[in-house]
C-alpha cells in the first residue's frame, strides 16, 4: 500500500492555462491598439488642434481657446457663408493660423457702406451681434470675389485683421486649413463653433 509520506515535495506541478482569459486579454489589447491608431489617423489626416490668437473672434472666440480644425469638410464641399474657417494670410506657411468667418464666396460682390457689410448690393444679415464696422479699409470700393477666393471678417469687428486690409485681402481656397468645428478652454467651457 503507497501511503503518502507528509513532507516536502519535490515533483514539479504543471500549471494549467486558462485559455478564456487569455483570449479574454488579447483581445482588449487588440481593441485598444486599433482605437489608438484608428484616433492618430483622424488627426493627422483630418484634423489639427490650434489655438486662437487675439480677440478679432471675441464674443464667439476668446484669445488662447483651443479649438479644433476639420480639414476634412473642405475637401468635399466649400466653404459657405457663416463657417468659421482656419486659414494662412497669403499662404504664409510661417505665420500663426488666422480664425475669421466667411461672409462672401466665389461669385459675390461686396462692399462697406457706413459701417455695415454689404453682399450683392444687400445688407448682409449677420449671424452673431456686431458692430457698426469703423474702417471699411480696401472694401469701401465694391470687390468682386474670383473663383477661388473668399472675404473674411472677424466677429469683433473693429478689431479684426481681416480681409479688409490688404496684407490679408481675399482668402484663396488654396490657403484654407479647414473649418473650426470645436472650441475648448479652461474647465467647462467647450462646445461646437457657430
Amino acid at each position: 500500500m503507497g501511503r503518502r509520506r507528509a513532507g516536502l515535495n519535490f515533483r514539479r506541478q504543471r500549471k494549467k492555462i486558462n485559455l478564456p482569459l487569455v483570449r479574454e486579454v488579447l483581445s482588449w489589447i487588440v481593441e485598444i491598439v486599433v482605437v489608438i491608431g484608428l484616433a492618430y489617423v483622424l488627426v493627422s489626416f483630418f484634423g489639427i488642434r490650434t489655438n486662437v490668437v487675439g480677440q478679432a473672434m471675441e464674443q464667439t472666440l476668446e484669445n488662447d481657446d483651443d479649438i479644433l480644425v476639420n480639414k476634412f469638410a473642405y475637401i468635399i464641399s466649400k466653404p459657405k457663408q457663416g463657417d468659421v474657417i482656419v486659414f494662412l494670410p497669403n499662404g504664409n506657411k510661417k505665420s500663426h493660423y488666422y480664425v475669421r468667418r466667411v461672409v462672401a464666396v466665389p461669385g459675390d460682390t461686396v462692399q462697406i457702406k457706413d459701417g455695415a457689410l454689404y453682399v450683392n448690393d444687400e445688407l448682409y444679415k449677420e449671424s452673431t451681434d456686431v458692430a457698426s464696422m469703423e474702417d471699411a479699409g480696401i472694401a469701401s470700393d465694391a470687390i468682386k470675389l474670383e473663383k477661388d477666393e473668399y472675404f473674411v471678417l472677424g466677429d469683433n469687428r473693429n478689431n479684426s485683421e481681416d480681409s479688409r486690409y490688404a496684407n490679408i485681402g481675399n482668402v484663396k481656397r488654396d490657403y484654407i486649413i479647414g473649418k473650426a468645428w470645436f472650441r475648448f478652454s479652461g474647465f467647462g467651457s467647450f462646445g461646437t463653433i457657430k
